[in-house]
């Protein structure tokens, strides 16, 4: 029974302007979160499907907490174990000191709130400059501002650095909004996913803020290489001496982006969505696959000169942002692959393009940004091969 019927049972004149006006928003957002809503999504990207684009949204939204918690702590647990050497400057440290929090790593609240003062600026940003875009758009075309938005400002924001600059932050989701989704006609009508498309565009824009060794630890004179920086350049063992184990990159004690630092947090929130059925496992398995393949082929063929091809498929798994992306990039459902074989194609691309990229292309060592928008790219032509193969066999099947 929906919370409308029971207010009904309970209350005969319940109706707008009544005496239980004051509970509408709450019995909306109530029945909306717990119930299937009698309208439901009749256009893309899920016409097929009886959950609305609402509880979808709000789904992935709950699925990247776990991500969000680790990144504030990890993101100031490693600016106050630099600050304890290099020092501590600008307004947050300002702040911190005023209310007496401090810089120290060992204290979680120290580190969560430090983080803190370096995530929601840039989530703010992200918020204020991606929504207006979406209200100029909505009104123009005369559609609501739905909530799809709402998945796109918290995964951009993620995988920023937490050093990035708010107007690059700005920059980038007005490029990612506009010409990643709206100039396609918006949620459900794009080909490349938004959030990957705005932080593409400052990668190439602006690459001294987007990578590098200087950018992972926002505090003036610290430098420090990423694993797959020290991967390509002296080999993954090299990780272990230096003190990051395969357990610290799979828990999320290392440098990064805000939301890619922690596998586990990742696998969370990836196994949460895969209980609510927001995420298929055919692309799941299908960039697994990919990638345990490939990295298993490049083990057995070996280099002398590229250390990159000798790392375990497990590194692959835990370093850079191949956690995120599979279960937050991959498994977007707009810009995948919509047929059952063509998921399995679509993720081992992506799986298989990660490796390449990161092994035989030193430019760029991360990888799996540009996979998964290569797999984007990709995805409408290998879903029409498939379609065309079933026409084909059901053509000989009923000759």
């Amino acid at each position: 029974m929906g919370l409308r019927n029971f207010f009904d049972r309970i209350e005969p004149n319940f109706e707008k302007g009544g005496k239980w006006e004051r509970y509408f928003p709450l019995y909306e957002m109530v029945e909306s979160f717990l119930y299937t809503p009698k309208t439901v999504t009749t256009a893309a990207p899920h016409a097929r499907s009886y959950i609305d684009m609402k509880r979808i949204m709000t789904y992935v939204v709950l699925a990247t907490i776990p991500c969000i918690i680790m990144g504030l702590w990890n993101i100031g647990y490693q600016t106050n174990t630099a600050i304890a050497v290099h020092g501590a400057s600008g307004w947050r440290a300002a702040i911190l000191d005023f209310f007496g929090i401090g810089f120290n790593a060992a204290n979680p609240l120290a580190n969560f709130i430090h983080g803190a003062l370096y995530f929601l600026p840039i989530y703010i940003t992200t918020l204020v400059v991606g929504g207006i875009w979406e209200v100029i758009f909505a009104t123009v075309r005369k559609h609501e501002v739905n909530e799809g938005f709402l998945v796109t400002s918290m995964l951009y924001a993620l995988i920023l650095p937490a050093s990035t600059p708010l107007w690059q932050v700005a920059l980038g989701i007005s490029f990612g909004v506009v010409i990643g989704k709206e100039v396609f006609g918006g949620t459900g009508k794009n080909f490349l996913n938004p959030a990957l498309t705005g932080r593409a565009f400052l990668y190439f824009a602006y690459p001294a803020q987007m990578s590098g060794d200087t950018i992972w630890t926002p505090v003036d004179g610290f430098s420090g290489a990423t694993a797959l920086s020290v991967a390509a350049s002296n080999g993954y063992e090299q990780l272990a001496t230096n003190g990051a184990g395969w357990m610290a990159h799979f828990i999320g004690t290392i440098q990064g982006s805000m939301g890619e630092v922690s596998t586990l947090a990742c696998l969370l929130g990836l196994a949460f969505l895969m209980f609510t059925k927001i995420a298929n496992y055919r692309m799941v398995l299908g960039c697994l696959g990919g990638m345990i393949g490939f990295s298993l082929l490049l083990n057995a063929i070996g280099s002398d000169s590229n250390p990159m091809f000798a790392m375990p498929w497990y590194w692959h798994l835990v370093t850079g942002g191949f956690a995120f992306g599979l279960a937050f990039m991959v498994t977007e459902p707009v810009s995948a692959s919509h047929t059952n074989l063509g998921r399995y194609i679509y993720g081992a691309l992506i799986g298989f393009m990660v490796v390449m990229i990161r092994v035989i292309n030193p430019a760029f060592p991360e990888g799996m940004m540009l996979a998964i928008l290569f797999g984007n790219v990709f995805a409408p032509l290998i879903d029409y091969f498939v379609v065309q193969a079933n026409i084909r066999r059901r053509a000989r099947r009923h000759a």
